[in-house]
């Protein structure tokens, strides 16, 4: 399994757009083949901050997103309204506690 965190910081008035178009593709994006878990969380020291959260089965299925219509379409609406470029992070979950 391979985890995937995104850090995404966005112009303040660009923020109500970016939730609302994230709530317009979330259950794509998690019902894209491979996907297995997706969250988005906010910064509690900055409300500009939001980062992605997301679980694939494999490498080839984050590769399979990353190259769909779906993901240029998510990423041509949301690039934008960044304030600073995006940081991408791929990792190993090692332990999880229940």
């Amino acid at each position: 399994m391979l985890v995937r965190i995104v850090k995404m910081q966005f112009r303040e008035s660009e923020i109500p757009t970016f939730l609302a178009n994230f709530e317009g593709v979330k259950n794509k994006i998690r019902a894209f083949p491979g996907c297995e878990f997706l969250e988005l969380y906010r910064g509690q020291d900055d409300a500009r901050i939001f980062f992605t959260y997301s679980y694939w089965k494999t490498p080839q299925d984050l590769e399979n997103y990353r190259h769909s219509d779906l993901f240029k379409g998510v990423w041509a609406e949301t690039k934008p309204m960044f304030s600073e470029k995006a940081e991408a992070w791929s990792v190993d979950k090692l332990v999880s506690l229940d």
